[in-house]
């Protein structure tokens, strides 16, 4: 019996939590009137992508760097917002910070200012780039929900 490297044990943790996600997007009920695109298309899309990839995941080969499980203890001792506990803790206040200002700032705005920050917070630089990118997926996916899945997002201060 061969041991299972860091990416199979993560891959094997998300294709449980798709499993479950699955299970309750089946739950939801449809709406009585006929609709192109119903409440529970969206969560089964989700809940089965997660599974394909975590499929994926499970047999991707490891690189050297991405398969060691070895702690880098260089990392952990530069800046506290820097160390791997720090980045998860700022990470974690970000989406805190993201739902509470949702609906004042609008899902385009919120949105935008989560993806531009927690990408320079972890070291991407090119700050035009970053903010196209991100301002051209969040619009994408707000026109989306918005115009063809008929979806309610927060406008907040953009009157759109």
């Amino acid at each position: 019996m061969t041991k299972l490297n860091t990416n199979q044990w993560l891959a094997l943790v998300l294709a449980l939590v798709a499993a479950a996600y699955i299970a309750m997007a089946w739950q939801i009920p449809t709406f009585p009137l006929p609709r192109p695109v119903d409440s529970d298309l969206f969560p089964k899309v989700l809940g089965f992508s997660l599974l394909i990839l975590s499929v994926f995941l499970f047999f991707e080969k490891p690189s050297p760097l991405a398969g060691a499980d070895e702690i880098d203890h260089d990392a952990q001792q530069g800046p506290l917002l820097m160390t791997p506990w720090g980045r998860v803790i700022v990470t974690s206040l970000a989406i805190a910070a993201y739902a509470l200002l949702l609906v004042p700032l609008g899902f385009v705005l919120a949105s935008t200012l989560l993806c531009t920050g927690l990408t320079a917070y972890y070291g991407y630089r090119r700050h035009v780039v970053n903010l196209v990118t991100s301002l051209g997926v969040v619009l994408a996916l707000y026109l989306t929900m918005t115009q063809v899945m008929d979806v309610y997002l927060p406008t907040g201060v953009i009157p759109f």
